[in-house]
C-alpha cells in the first residue's frame, strides 16, 4: 500500500525508477572494477627480475600474484594472460604484463614498455647493469641478455621477456 501511494507522487517514480535502473546496471560495480589498481610496492622486484631473467619464472605463482595486484586478466590469447597495469620499471611506464598458460612447452614473463627498444635498453643498463647485444641485422632487431631476457619491437612500444622451458616433471619409480 504504501509502495504504491509513493509511486503515485510525481516526484517519487522517477527516482525510484532511476534508483532502480542504477542497480538493475550495476552501475556501482561496474565502476569499481573499472578502476584500475596501483602496482605493489614489490613490483619492481617481482617482475623486473623475471622478465630479466635473473630469477626463476613459476608461471602458477605469477599470476596468482597479478591477480591479487591488478585483478583479472583483460584478455587470454597467445598462450598468455594479459593484465593491464599504470606501473613503471626502469623509468619506463608499463602498459601490460604478460604471464604464459600451461598450453605452451615455455614458460615465460613480459612487460609491454611505452618506449622504443632503443630508449629501454640504456635505461635497463643503466638500472640493473645488465647488457644487451643486438642478434640481428634486421631494422628492428632484437636484443639478449646472457642471462636470456629479450627485448623486442611490439608494435611501436618495447617488450622485455624472460622464456624458458618448462621442468621436466619428477621421474615416476616402481
Amino acid at each position: 500500500m504504501r509502495l504504491r501511494r509513493s509511486l503515485t507522487r510525481p516526484w517519487r517514480a522517477p527516482a525510484l525508477l532511476a534508483a532502480f535502473a542504477l542497480l538493475a546496471c550495476g552501475v556501482p560495480v561496474s565502476g569499481v572494477l573499472a578502476q584500475q589498481k596501483p602496482p605493489p610496492s614489490t613490483f619492481g622486484q617481482v617482475v623486473g627480475n623475471a622478465v630479466l631473467c635473473i630469477d626463476q619464472i613459476d608461471n602458477k605463482a605469477f599470476y596468482a600474484y597479478l591477480l591479487t595486484a591488478f585483478g583479472p586478466a583483460y584478455k587470454h590469447e597467445g598462450g598468455a594472460y594479459w593484465f593491464r597495469t599504470d606501473a613503471t620499471l626502469w623509468g619506463a611506464p608499463i602498459t601490460d604484463v604478460i604471464v604464459s598458460d600451461d598450453t605452451s612447452p615455455l614458460v615465460f614473463m613480459g612487460v609491454v614498455a611505452d618506449a622504443t627498444p632503443e630508449k629501454l635498453e640504456p635505461a635497463i643498463r643503466g638500472a640493473s647493469g645488465l647488457r644487451f647485444n643486438k642478434l640481428d641485422n634486421s631494422a628492428f632487431p632484437v636484443r639478449g641478455s646472457v642471462p636470456g631476457s629479450k627485448i623486442v619491437y611490439f608494435r611501436s612500444k618495447a617488450k622485455v621477456y624472460c622464456a624458458k622451458y618448462k621442468p621436466l616433471p619428477p621421474a615416476r619409480t616402481r
